[in-house]
């Protein structure tokens, strides 16, 4: 598991912080708090939340990787080797050490918040999310076989044929387009 936190800069020159977890098996993204000013106490609870919220499935953890930013206190740390999760920090300009968390902000500002003027906390928050269901939802990863992370146990998808009907929804107003065969 990975954890991180990336900065969007609104229309009106305000910077917000989004903290995220990440699953390096299943590559599930879970957005856990978005703040202006991003401290120990804030991202300590947000942790917490995260746990409750995973309930059983927090045994599974074994590792958390996360940067080295003031933000991540010894508190923190604490929450997680309360269960017995090893909490790994990158050592100093090692980026590559998180690089799955590194390559989810990465696409998340080239897909999403790049292409759109975040106007407040609301808006980013929108924004975020939709990023995040549609990643987990319906992106595909070479990773996990062209699957998206929550269809993993799904079967096989059919292979279209000549003369499948296609729908298409799109997302963000028309940013990100998904598509599925029709029944």
């Amino acid at each position: 598991m990975a954890t991180g936190i990336f900065h969007i800069d609104t229309v009106f020159l305000r910077r917000w912080s989004v903290l995220f977890f990440i699953d390096h098996g299943t590559r599930h993204v879970h957005i856990a708090g978005i703040t202006r000013h991003p401290t120990g106490p804030w991202i300590t609870q947000q942790a917490r939340n995260y746990l409750v919220d995973l309930g059983d499935r927090a045994e599974s953890i074994s590792l958390l990787i996360r940067d080295r930013g003031t933000y991540f206190t010894d508190s923190f740390d604490a929450v997680f080797q309360a269960i017995g999760v090893h909490v790994m920090p990158t050592p100093p300009q090692v980026p590559r050490m998180n690089a799955i968390a590194e390559r989810w902000i990465a696409s998340c500002r080239r897909e999403a918040t790049d292409r759109v003027l975040i106007t407040g906390e609301r808006h980013l928050r929108l924004v975020v999310g939709e990023y995040a269901e549609h990643y987990n939802r319906h992106r595909s990863h070479r990773f996990l076989g062209q699957r998206a992370p929550d269809r993993l146990t799904a079967p096989e998808p059919p292979i279209a044929k000549d003369h499948t009907r296609i729908s298409r929804h799109d997302r963000l107003g028309g940013l990100i387009h998904e598509h599925s065969q029709v029944a």
